[in-house]
């Protein structure tokens, strides 16, 4: 049986389109996302990105959640070492106050940007090394009021917003299990570690308030079309979106290409590749045995799918495959 899918939306700026459209179209994606029956919207923290119109997470949040009825919405994640963890405590109790029992909070320990920008944040770029203790701050900020306790996160206090561990090595698969936390593990980019991981985390996992077993959820790039041939024109954004960030280009995804042999280098194309391993492309039949081939690799408790279409209706369609293939397992 196929896991529980959800969505991972980067809110991505399309070429000659503007941030409005990109933060309109996700809203209609997640709206067809929940007639679909998918668990989860998450959108991600990335800033300098001129291709990508989540930096401010928490609005983003609030924007798609307002858009939408029943679908988990949340962070995948929050970088918590560009903010204070009071101040993503006030936010995400405000986001679980507005929609009770709809909120998720996913937590990265990387800046999701360059360190010019991180100076920009007017955070330490050593903020990193603080990640444990400042996750460890922000679950005591969203738990119950302490005794004798003098600062308090409000709203934030007794929403217990539920945490999410998010990495893509080991570190994180260790502190997730050391918390009781489920994790997700960011294979959709970066795969190398994805095994071990899982391994460490299942194997070390211990019981908290929050979750009595461990649950991993996987990242996975999905680009489906009701062709082979189709999807994998359509998978060419994605392409070049990397070899454009390999050369120190990033900006708005480009339309898919006939010939992305023709676009980039070798060297590019193999770096790129080895990111993209957990890619599954193709028309119904292929990606319903890519699906079965990740989960028994894996085991995952759940699927984090990223959808980088150009075309929004093609984006909504590729959702709407995968949602049926997966519901004919």
């Amino acid at each position: 049986m196929t896991p529980p899918l959800s969505v991972l939306d980067l809110v991505p700026v399309m070429a000659g389109s503007t941030p409005r459209q990109a933060l309109l179209d996700s809203a209609d994606l997640a709206r067809h996302a929940e007639r679909l029956g998918y668990t989860r919207y998450w959108v991600a923290e990335h800033h300098n990105m001129t291709g990508i119109a989540s930096a401010a997470t928490s609005v983003v949040i609030g924007h798609l959640a307002a858009a939408t009825e029943t679908i988990r919405v949340g962070a995948g994640g929050i970088m918590l070492p560009n903010h204070s963890p009071m101040v993503i405590a006030e936010q995400f109790g405000t986001l679980a106050s507005l929609f009770p029992g709809r909120i998720d909070l996913g937590l990265g320990r990387a800046p999701g940007t360059d360190q010019l920008t991180v100076r920009a944040l007017r955070r330490d770029v050593g903020a990193a090394a603080a990640f444990p203790h400042d996750v460890q701050e922000l679950q005591a900020f969203l738990g119950p009021l302490q005794p004798g306790q003098a600062v308090q996160a409000f709203p934030g206090t007794g929403t217990e917003v539920p945490l999410w561990i998010l990495g893509s090595s080991t570190f994180g698969a260790q502190l997730a299990a050391l918390l009781g936390l489920p994790y997700a593990f960011a294979s959709h980019f970066a795969p190398d570690d994805l095994v071990p991981a899982l391994d460490t985390y299942r194997g070390t996992f211990r019981p908290s308030a929050q979750l009595d077993r461990p649950h991993a959820m996987v990242g996975l790039n999905v680009v489906a079309a009701d062709s082979d041939a189709e999807a994998r024109r359509l998978f060419t954004t994605q392409q070049q979106g990397f070899a454009n960030l390999f050369r120190g280009r990033p900006g708005p995804y480009q339309p898919p290409i006939d010939d992305i042999e023709a676009y980039w280098s070798p060297q590019e194309k193999a770096q790129a590749s080895r990111m993209l391993a957990y890619s599954v492309v193709g028309g119904p039949e292929t990606v319903r045995d890519g699906i079965a081939r990740v989960v028994e690799q894996t085991g995952a408790d759940e699927l984090m799918v990223v959808g980088a279409i150009h075309d929004h209706a093609a984006r909504l369609r590729s959702y709407e495959i995968l949602s049926e293939v997966a519901g004919s397992q």
